[in-house]
């Protein structure tokens, strides 16, 4: 059986470095974890980012607009003069009557609210 002594056990040099400055022991690995995951993280979102530049490209003002190329151009006096054509055909006629919109008691030709008398 083996026996043990009593004397109490006297730390090292190291460890009493350690009380001595708690940062080596707590502070330095906490900012060294940071340091570093943020150093990594940084290498994965620049990936994440260059994935997707590699989906977008630039695109021709035909792809943009989406027409083909043999499609014709638009032109607002041609659109305008083509709806001016159709428009009895569309459904506008002449035969239209403005009817005024009844006004709240008390209020004047041009809209005005009564003011409230005390």
């Amino acid at each position: 059986m083996p026996s043990f002594s009593s004397r109490p056990i006297k730390p090292s040099a190291f460890t009493l470095s350690l009380r001595k400055h708690p940062f080596a022991l707590f502070g330095l690995p906490f900012i060294a974890t940071i340091v570093v995951a943020s150093w990594g993280l940084s290498s994965f979102t620049q990936t994440r980012y260059d994935l997707r530049d590699e989906k977008v490209h630039a695109v021709t003002k035909e792809e943009e607009l989406g027409m083909k190329k043999g499609r014709r151009k638009f032109d607002v006096r041609e659109e305008y003069y083509r709806l001016q054509a159709k428009g009895n055909e569309m459904g506008e006629s002449d035969d239209w009557e403005n009817k005024r919109v009844e006004r709240l008691p008390g209020q004047d030709e041009w809209g005005m609210l009564p003011v409230a008398k005390k």
